[in-house]
């Protein structure tokens, strides 16, 4: 009798929830691609009422929808290139480019050219890459492009005639 009035309990639980789920199909405002949930027809006219909150802007839509009647873009991205700050929120660590002042076969060598270069050079960051060993590269500085490199590269070259801008993994905040 116990598990009978148990049993009775969660049935009727479950008899008066009702759940008036649809299935909802949205568009990416991005890249137009589809995304088909499944949830409450009350949380669906929330979202939308919050959708016509939201600010449009007019944009003509690359891709054209046979099946679905053109409405104007609710995200606007705007075509440009990111500044220096915006990419280095998002990344941290880029690709950019340091000068390799030279490479030595020792790790004596290699602190002996970096305090030399450090003595000429203090306001340049200076450092060794062992990726090859049994060679180190001395690299010096960290640049956003091979152009801001060039005016150190060129008071580098005076002091060391192998000095060359290369491709590199650089802290976006320290880079110039």
């Amino acid at each position: 009798m116990g598990n009978f009035i148990k049993i009775f309990s969660v049935l009727s639980f479950f008899g008066f929830y009702t759940v008036d789920a649809q299935q909802v199909v949205k568009r990416d405002t991005l890249s137009g691609t589809e995304l088909v949930m499944t949830m409450d027809s009350r949380v669906n006219d929330a979202m939308k009422g919050l959708e016509e909150k939201c600010s449009r802007v007019v944009v003509s839509s690359p891709v054209d929808y046979d099946d679905t009647p053109a409405r104007p873009a609710k995200i606007f991205v705007p075509s440009r290139e990111l500044t220096n700050a915006e990419v280095c929120r998002k990344n941290p660590r880029i690709l950019g480019f340091k000068i390799q002042i030279t490479t030595v076969k020792s790790n004596d060598e290699a602190n002996e050219i970096k305090a030399y270069f450090r003595k000429r050079f203090p306001n340049l960051k200076v450092e060794t890459d062992a990726s090859l060993r049994p060679n180190y590269k001395i690299l010096a500085g960290s640049y956003f492009t091979k152009q801001s490199a060039a005016s150190d590269l060129s008071r580098v070259r005076e002091y060391f005639k192998s000095a060359v801008a290369v491709q590199y993994r650089i802290f976006c905040a320290e880079a110039k």
